[in-house]
């Protein structure tokens, strides 16, 4: 199937039209400038606070937005049904909770403890099946057929309308960003930039992020068609996808001006700068733009640039492991972060 990458994003209406839904629910999320961080990267650097969102990320307002409008369109479904590795699954789970819904997610094996009982406290009825992702995904389609649920799909229009509402909160707070870094996972994030950018008429540059270990995205933008490409990131788990949306992945092709990857290595780092310039926690994908940002710094000297922080949900354990490493243990030390990631760079 082909697609139209203006087909594919919500318009200014739709974005504002999903604001209201967005604001019933929560409040705008802030952007900050850390002087620590604008120190590191030689630029004014604004973060968007996604880990302040009500389940800790991004996603729950693109549930919001598309449950609201299935709860409209659709009054017969009584049950819905999605795949995740965490954030998606509790933006359905809080959103199906909200409008009276049954909400089953599936997740991989070995899926973050901390993600599943936050799931579970959502009153998510929770299916661990699969070793990544795209097995939960297939098995859950499998289910939505059986058990007759309705299933929610990881990328679709509404997500996106939901999304954007945060890139408009920091693109019109900071019009004149240079470039702004997002994490590609299955796209919604992403799309939402583009959405923001699109409806503002703004020229700011976006640019993905992927893991260097899950490379499908990146793979897809250069060669011009969908690719897969296997998995083995141990980090960053909200950007593990093994196969593209082809959907978002034309808006990628499309609108994004390029695609980086960055290292589990390059991410903890990321992590642990934030935690030591913002305390705030971020999980491995939401530590992934910075990331990127502190990868290419040369190139960043001076501009004004925008990175996600698009969620805190990381396992206690893992980020405890994340802040012993060796590197900057404390705020004197932020400085052997930066000869660290220059050597990377060279």
């Amino acid at each position: 199937m082909t697609y139209a990458a203006n087909e594919l994003l919500p318009s200014r209406a739709d974005i504002e039209q999903a604001a209201k839904v967005v604001y019933g629910a929560m409040a705008p999320t802030p952007q900050l400038s850390w002087p620590l961080l604008n120190q590191a990267l030689g630029a004014q650097v604004w973060v968007k606070h996604e880990n302040h969102a009500p389940t800790g990320a991004f996603k729950v307002r693109g549930g919001m937005v598309y449950l609201d409008k299935l709860a409209r369109e659709q009054p017969q479904v009584r049950g819905v049904i999605s795949a995740t590795r965490g954030n998606h699954g509790q933006s359905v789970g809080l959103a199906a909770g909200r409008f009276g819904l049954q909400a089953t997610i599936v997740v991989p094996q070995g899926n973050s403890r901390e993600k599943n009982a936050a799931m579970r406290a959502l009153g998510v009825s929770l299916v661990e099946y699969g070793s990544e992702f795209q097995e939960s995904r297939e098995h859950a389609q499998q289910l939505a057929r059986e058990q007759q649920l309705h299933m929610i799909p990881s990328f679709h229009r509404d997500l996106v309308a939901g999304v954007s509402t945060y890139w408009m909160e920091l693109m019109a707070a900071q019009p004149d960003l240079d470039v702004v870094l997002v994490p590609v996972g299955q796209g919604s994030g992403m799309c939402g930039a583009v959405a923001a950018r699109n409806a503002l008429g703004l020229k700011t540059r976006v640019i993905g992020v992927v893991s260097a270990h899950a490379l499908a995205y990146k793979l897809s933008f250069e060669q011009g068609q969908k690719i897969e490409s296997p998995v083995s990131t141990r980090i960053a788990d909200g950007v593990a996808c093994r196969v593209p949306d082809e959907a978002s992945l034309a808006v990628l092709r499309a609108e994004v001006d390029e695609v980086i990857a960055v290292t589990d290595d390059e991410v903890m780092d990321a992590m642990k700068m934030l935690f030591i310039a913002t305390h705030n926690v971020a999980e491995g994908a939401g530590a992934c733009a910075l990331a990127a940002a502190l990868q290419i710094r040369t190139r960043l000297q001076g501009r004004k640039v925008g990175v996600t922080l698009s969620g805190g949900n990381v396992d206690h354990d893992v980020f405890a492991r994340v802040l012993m490493r060796e590197s900057a243990s404390d705020m004197d030390a932020m400085a052997q972060v930066l000869p660290l990631q220059q050597r990377r760079t060279a």
